[in-house]
């Protein structure tokens, strides 16, 4: 069972990392305390993770053929390379640092399910895009129907705050249904059963939001595009329908990668020169490296550890 310890630490990364996606954006424009957003986040995420993170698991488990020890390695890697990408306040992909290391794993043994890996990136590629389309639809639908309500401003801000308190915790669902396969998919079926293992990541995942999410929450909700609370409502909510879409499909995707979309968005809707070019840079760097930096530290492990 102490293997086990690299799938918590991966789950607290995650929790630290991701799930400022889901209220960053109503943090950092002051429509919500970091603490309520962090236990709220936290709530969700376990609801979501039980109630429909089922189908991940078996995508994340048939990458490659897994023991207990090369489990307990790829969580590890994957773990140390979330928590070095929070320490530098990067929101990055936690599925692209578990498919790294796992395919750390399946290089070392030869055997790499390259169909089930295809499947994955072509979702990575559809994430940030489905973020940025979602966003572009959503505000102009939500734009029509406020303008339409005609509201006076007291009103506005209420409806706004808890606009995107609903749509934060529905993000806090999604993150929980989708990733917690990120978590504990290398286990089910071996050292756990399926609802043991849904029920491990979600809490593992709660822990870290609640403990070590506050600088990654600022860095997605001001460092790429200033937002005000409206934009803040329409991204969050495009973030989570794209999250929960590829739950539904069964493939654990990089909620960073969709909130970023959807910021990204606002900026073109705004004006381009409103977007922080350097900082998204940074974060597309970091994309880039993190699969390749999972699948290092896994080398790395499997060769202290073997």
């Amino acid at each position: 069972m102490f293997r086990l310890v690299s799938g918590f630490f991966l789950g607290w990364a995650l929790g630290a990392n991701d799930s400022a996606n889901t209220f960053g954006t109503a943090v950092s424009s002051r429509m919500l305390r970091f603490s309520t957003a962090a236990v709220l986040t936290a709530f969700f995420v376990i609801v979501g993770a039980f109630m429909q993170g089922h189908e991940g698991l078996k995508t994340l488990g048939g990458l490659t053929a897994l023991t207990l020890q090369s489990a307990f390695i790829s969580s590890l890697a994957a773990a140390c390379t979330v928590t070095l990408m929070t320490i530098f306040k990067l929101p990055i992909s936690t599925s692209q640092a578990v498919v790294g290391a796992i395919l750390g794993i399946g290089m070392l043994q030869g055997n790499v399910n390259t169909a089930g890996l295809t499947k994955v990136i072509i979702c990575w590629i559809g994430t940030p895009i489905g973020g940025f389309l979602a966003t572009l639809i959503l505000y102009y639908l939500f734009l029509h129907v406020f303008r339409s309500m005609r509201l006076d401003i007291f009103t506005c801000d209420t409806f706004l705050r808890t606009g995107l308190i609903v749509a934060g915790c529905y993000g806090a669902y999604a993150l929980g249904a989708n990733n917690v396969a990120n978590i504990t998919g290398v286990y089910a079926g071996t050292l756990l059963s399926t609802k043991q293992a849904v029920l491990f990541g979600g809490l593992s995942i709660a822990l870290g939001a609640l403990t070590f999410s506050r600088n990654v929450m600022f860095t997605v909700g001001k460092s790429i595009v200033k937002l005000d609370a409206f934009s803040s409502f329409v991204t969050v909510t495009a973030h989570s329908v794209t999250v929960h879409f590829y739950a539904i499909v069964g493939v654990p995707v990089s909620t960073s990668q969709a909130i970023v979309g959807a910021v990204l968005a606002i900026g073109v809707l705004k004006g381009i020169q409103t977007i922080n070019f350097i900082k998204l840079t940074e974060i597309f760097f970091a994309w880039i490296l993190t699969p390749v930096i999972g699948l290092l530290f896994c080398l790395i492990f499997s060769f202290l550890l073997n």
